[in-house]
């Protein structure tokens, strides 16, 4: 399903250049595959042991060229929430609206009180992002690329916002290195444009091995 017919403005991803980092998604995440079950057994138990309601929570977000898939975290909100307040703060970030007073991360949202306190861990290391694995060994994600925008902050998009949509969204991308909390939504853009503009496997190593100490000291965790 898609959120809308996309514009004709696009990239083109040259298909060798497809067919490797396919082969270097699949291999990676069974690589690692010993540790994100060990790791997802702790969280959870952890989760189910703070409070009511399910592990992992799904959520509609859109991939490549609109297509709507289900993407997979590990639920680090309390459950029967409103969305209204994340559908604000992504209008307000949209329009190059500051959204706290935290001067090295002007674009990340305040204290939450919809997040639990196992939530506040895991979103800060990311954890909570590792079912996405099994998003990326279905072919809707990738190892790198464009974080996937929910429907809403989609409807909103340009032409030129849509060209982040060319490619397959990923765990993680330059944004989520290089930006994350601190750069405006059109900067992002532009970091993701220009991203699926280079289509270099050897960036996607390079963008892999930077995010693991960026996990570690947990810069720009929401």
């Amino acid at each position: 399903m898609a959120v809308q017919t996309a514009p004709i403005q696009t990239i083109n991803i040259h298909l060798g250049y497809l067919r490797a980092k396919r082969v270097l998604d699949i291999m990676f995440v069974l690589l690692i595959s010993p540790f994100i079950l060990l790791v997802s057994a702790f969280v959870a138990v952890s989760i189910l042991l703070d409070s009511k309601g399910p592990i992992l929570y799904r959520q509609r977000r859109v991939g490549q060229n609109g297509v709507e898939f289900e993407m997979l975290k590990f639920r680090s909100m309390y459950i029967a929430n409103d969305d209204a307040v994340h559908r604000e703060a992504i209008k307000q970030y949209m329009n190059g609206e500051t959204l706290n007073g935290d001067s090295d991360a002007p674009y990340k949202m305040g204290d939450d009180l919809r997040i639990t306190r196992v939530g506040k861990i895991i979103r800060k290391t990311s954890i909570d992002e590792l079912p996405q694995f099994w998003n990326v060994l279905k072919g809707q994600m990738s190892l790198v690329g464009p974080r996937p925008p929910v429907p809403y902050e989609v409807e909103l998009y340009t032409a030129h916002d849509w060209l982040r949509l060319s490619g397959k969204p990923g765990l993680t991308g330059l944004w989520q290195v290089y930006g994350r909390s601190k750069v405006s939504f059109q900067e992002m853009v532009e970091m993701d444009v220009a991203y699926l503009q280079h289509q270099s496997l050897w960036e996607d190593l390079k963008l892999i091995a930077l995010t693991v100490p960026v996990m570690l000291l947990a810069r720009g965790g929401a």
